[in-house]
Formats: structure tokens, C-alpha cells, sequence
């Protein structure tokens, strides 16, 4: 969310509605980083079956999500793509594979350390990379990415005390602010009747990716295989973002893409800038860079 307390508002209008803003003072900045793309390798075995889920079951109310506040990148909007450099995941030995050893796990063990982010946290972001690179080539879409959404959306599921558990859901289900048209926050009526959101009066976002009711209906994802699409299942939540960030063809290897892309998701400069920087300090610490 951004630093105005607004939820992911722009997620509801859907991608292509509203045209990337432009920041005054932005102009003219160099470009600073480079675009490294260099997907994460899909070993056998790796990718976890996908389903499309539209009726996961709702949780209760929790305490409202704030705006997060992490640093932003100085950079010009639409002028680099963050580094997108991975770790590549190893195929895995013949005995190890028999063993029944998951390589996305112990990659994102090796990870979890360099970058800061809970393994179980980038076991969601690398398995959304892997299936949406198997169903979506063209998008190009980075785990780096996600998880600079996932940082600033609900500090990739910690928000409020919450431990992302081993199913990958947090300890407490996570639910934005009432999107009553309030001072910093759009005004949207009840879509779900308090199915996903527990508030049958106005819709709040949903989730450890902050998806408003209506467009997890649409995008909805079974990254985990269990029969149903739940956003508050990290899983699911990341490969659902991951398949609204690559709509209308998308390209997030290349500048205009990938912020298209973001823009999508939250039609915010300074939110833009977050996720960039986040999104490309992951992937360098991620390659030791």
C-alpha cells in the first residue's frame, strides 16, 4: 500500500485503465541500473500443478493494514526495469530427487538469508515465476518482482504480529481498511458480502497481496493444488498477482512493461518506486551482488 493509506485501489479498475503517472522532478534521471533478466531454472518436479479457484473461503476481520513504509528508488518511471538476476535453481541429483527433496524449497532456503525474505515467503514468489514462465513466456516475470509487491503490501505476510506459516497462510488473516471513500482511499461498495473480506457493507482488500474481492474473482489462482483459491494463501495470492501483472501481453523484462505492469497493480509513483526498489535489491542480493 502506499504511504497515503490507499489500498490497492487501481487493482480494481483492471489493468489498462488508467495511463502510468508521470512525477515532476523525475525527468532527466540517468539510468541507473542495468536490466539483468535471467529466469530461475525450472528443475523437474518443480513446477506445482495449477488449478483456477474463484470460491475460496473467506476469513475473518483483522486489524486494518497501514501504509507501509520502505524506502523508495530514485529513478525515472518507464526508463529501466529492476535487475532481475536469480539464483538459478539446481536440478536435482538422482538420489535427492528420489528422496523426495524439493529444489524450490532449498532454494529458497539458500535465499532467505541473502535477501531478507521468509523462505516460505519466496517458495510462493519462485513457484509463481515458474508456472506463469511456463503458461506465459513472452511476460518475463521475475519472483523479484513479487516480492517487492509482497514486501510492501503486508511485509510478505507478517502484518500486524502475523507468522506466515508452512501452508502459507498468515497466523492472521489480512485485511485492508474499509475502502468507505474516506480521506486517502477510494470509495467501493460491497462486491463479495463480506465473503473474502468479512465486511458486508464496503470491500476491503484481501490477502498477503492486497487484492480487492472482485479482481481476486477474476484472477483467482490454486497454486498449492488443494481444490480452491484462497488470497489469503500466499501461493495463491502470488501466482494470481503474477497472472494480473503479465495481462494484455506484457513484457516485465523490458522498462515499459514492467511498469506498466506495477502501475497496474497501484497507479502510484512513489508505490512504483517502492516496489523497483525492493524488486531489484532482492535480485542483486539473490546473485551476491
Amino acid at each position: 500500500m502506499a504511504d497515503t493509506r490507499t489500498p490497492i485501489s487501481s487493482v480494481a479498475r483492471g489493468p489498462g485503465r488508467c495511463p502510468p503517472p508521470r512525477s515532476p522532478g523525475l525527468t532527466g534521471l540517468p539510468a541507473r541500473l542495468a536490466v539483468v533478466v535471467v529466469a530461475l531454472a525450472v528443475a523437474a518436479g518443480a513446477v506445482v500443478g495449477v488449478r483456477w479457484a474463484t470460491t475460496p473461503a473467506a476469513g475473518p476481520p483483522a486489524p486494518e493494514v497501514p501504509a507501509a513504509r520502505v524506502e523508495a528508488a530514485d529513478v525515472e518511471p518507464n526508463s529501466v526495469a529492476p535487475a532481475q538476476a536469480a539464483d538459478p535453481l539446481p536440478a536435482p541429483e538422482p538420489q535427492a530427487a528420489a528422496q523426495g527433496s524439493d529444489p524450490l524449497r532449498a532454494w529458497a532456503d539458500r535465499l532467505a538469508d541473502r535477501t531478507g525474505v521468509p523462505a516460505r515467503a519466496l517458495m510462493a514468489y519462485g513457484n509463481a515465476e515458474l508456472v506463469v514462465g511456463s503458461t506465459t513466456p513472452g511476460c518475463r516475470l521475475s519472483w523479484a518482482t513479487l516480492a517487492g509487491i509482497g514486501r510492501v503490501e503486508s511485509d510478505h505476510g507478517r502484518y500486524a504480529g502475523a507468522v506466515l506459516g508452512a501452508d502459507g497462510r498468515p497466523s492472521i488473516p489480512i485485511i485492508g481498511v474499509p475502502l468507505d471513500g474516506s480521506a486517502g482511499v477510494k470509495a467501493i461498495g460491497d462486491t463479495d458480502g463480506g465473503e473474502f473480506d468479512g465486511d458486508p457493507t464496503v470491500d476491503r482488500a484481501v490477502g498477503p497481496m492486497q487484492f480487492i474481492p472482485s479482481t481476486w474473482r477474476q484472477w483467482a489462482a490454486d497454486a498449492d493444488g488443494d481444490g480452491r483459491g484462497d488470497p489469503q494463501r500466499l501461493d495463491d495470492a502470488a501466482l494470481a498477482a503474477g497472472r494480473y501483472l503479465c495481462a494484455g501481453g506484457r513484457d516485465l523484462g523490458a522498462p515499459a512493461g514492467w511498469w506498466a505492469a506495477v502501475f497496474s497493480y497501484n497507479n502510484s509513483v512513489e508505490y512504483g518506486q517502492k516496489v523497483f526498489g525492493l524488486a531489484d535489491g532482492y535480485a542483486r542480493a539473490a546473485a551476491g551482488g
